[in-house]
């Protein structure tokens, strides 16, 4: 697994782009900096493409079940790795998950 930092690319099922906000700058890989706890929660999603006259498009993340470090942490929130799942607002309610599509980084890894 490879530590997930602000350039990362998740999405949710449909391909909608999560747009990360790092909470911390002072730990980066690469000089981009490292995603840590909660930091993928409640963050937009754009273009995600699943809409209709019934159906609501990924517009938030919601609670991450799987993804942060067992180990690792930084400042005392555990470090996201390219295992992160979790949950969007989107329809079907309680189906549609965000994961990580390219961590964009080969420099760091870890175990969970």
């Amino acid at each position: 697994m490879r530590w997930i930092h602000r350039d990362s690319l998740i999405t949710c099922d449909h391909d909608g782009r999560v747009a990360n906000r790092p909470s911390q700058e002072w730990v980066t890989v690469r000089s981009v900096p490292v995603l840590v706890e909660a930091d993928p929660e409640g963050r937009d999603i754009t273009a995600c493409p699943n809409y209709g006259p019934t159906i609501k498009p990924c517009a938030k993340t919601l609670k991450v079940t799987v993804g942060y470090s067992a180990w690792l942490r930084v400042d005392g929130h555990r470090v996201v790795l390219s295992n992160l799942d979790g949950l969007t607002d989107g329809t079907p309610p309680g189906l549609v998950h965000h994961t990580v599509r390219d961590p964009r980084q080969t420099f760091l890894g870890a175990d969970a």
